[in-house]
């Protein structure tokens, strides 16, 4: 009983703070709609796609939507119990911004509405045997993946005297591993080598981004959480051993990379706003929504070109 009771105890200290504010507004407000809003972690990416996805909800329905908001700072079991609290208080619609998020709000409920954000591919994030762009269920959502076979042309692009790539991910991001098999592929077809390089969490993450460095002339970065969340612990180790990394996305590259061909994702949250706008007024139905995309732009980062001795491309725009 005394175990019991300390498990209810920490449920309600997580999901308390996570629906007090959210709660508050609907009373005060009289806001017509309730916004579930369950994030994985706090990184630039993230970040700027839930700031995105408030703003259009905002934009739409003024003081007639209110947020309830969890991040679940890196635990994934933790995305489970905020979705648990959601429905629990009874949202109208549930955003869940990174796989693991996705993954748990797809498994809580098959009735309310669940938008994903800054998803790579939704069938690997789902096991879906078939896809055919629309989840046909009551998810859908945004895509925040770039082409990988523009990507993997960048390293040619920039060193063109480059023969093996290092490819840093973790591998318990289901969308991580399938960017590497995909990327993997086009490589191949430009006369590179690979080598995985994978950690399964934080703790590992400097031995082996040190044990890609020795082994690689380029480094490849996915669209990565768990990387997104460490790229000063990368960037040390790329700067002392002069690797230079194209990232998957702007704000790893931001972080510890060279450039990349990426996605605003306050862009993407702003798409998944709209598309939220109009499961919640009734115009379109999640389960026929098709996923959508943002365009991608060619960026450079100033630092790290600085640090490595590397000359910009044209072409590229500066991260600022």
């Amino acid at each position: 009983m005394k175990k019991l009771l300390g498990i209810v105890l920490v449920l309600a200290l997580v999901i308390a703070p996570v629906f007090a504010k959210g709660d508050k507004e609907a009373q005060n407000s009289g806001a017509k709609y309730k916004v579930g809003v369950v994030q994985l972690v706090q990184h630039p990416a993230l970040d700027a796609a839930t700031e995105g996805f408030k703003e259009a909800l905002k934009a739409e329905f003024g003081d007639d939507v209110a947020f309830a908001e969890g991040n679940a700072s890196g635990d994934v079991s933790t995305c489970s119990t905020i979705v648990n609290g959601f429905i629990a208080s009874g949202v109208d619609l549930i955003m869940a911004n990174a796989t693991p998020a996705l993954q748990a709000a797809a498994a809580a409920t098959a009735t309310i509405p669940v938008l994903g954000t800054s998803i790579t591919h939704y069938a690997p994030a789902l096991e879906l045997d078939s896809w055919n762009g629309t989840v046909g269920t009551n998810v859908s959502g945004t895509s925040d993946l770039a082409p990988l076979d523009a990507q993997a042309a960048m390293v040619k692009e920039w060193f063109p005297d480059a023969k093996t790539v290092g490819l840093i991910y973790c591998s318990a991001e289901a969308n991580s591993i399938f960017q590497i098999e995909e990327v993997e592929k086009y490589f191949k077809e430009l006369g590179l080598e690979t080598r995985r390089f994978a950690f399964t969490d934080t703790n590992d993450i400097a031995s082996v981004t040190q044990k890609a460095a020795d082994a690689s002339d380029v480094i490849y970065i996915p669209t990565d959480n768990t990387a997104a969340s460490n790229t000063e612990a990368i960037a040390n180790i790329l700067v002392a051993s002069k690797t230079p990394a194209i990232c998957g996305e702007e704000g790893i590259c931001a972080g510890c990379g060279v450039a990349t061909l990426s996605i605003s994702y306050h862009d993407l949250g702003i798409l998944t706003g709209q598309m939220a706008a109009a499961i919640l007024k009734g115009e379109q139905k999640v389960s026929e929504m098709p996923i959508g995309y943002a365009s991608a732009t060619k960026k450079y980062n100033p630092k790290m070109c600085e640090a490595l001795g590397i000359t910009p491309l044209a072409g590229y725009e500066p991260i600022v």
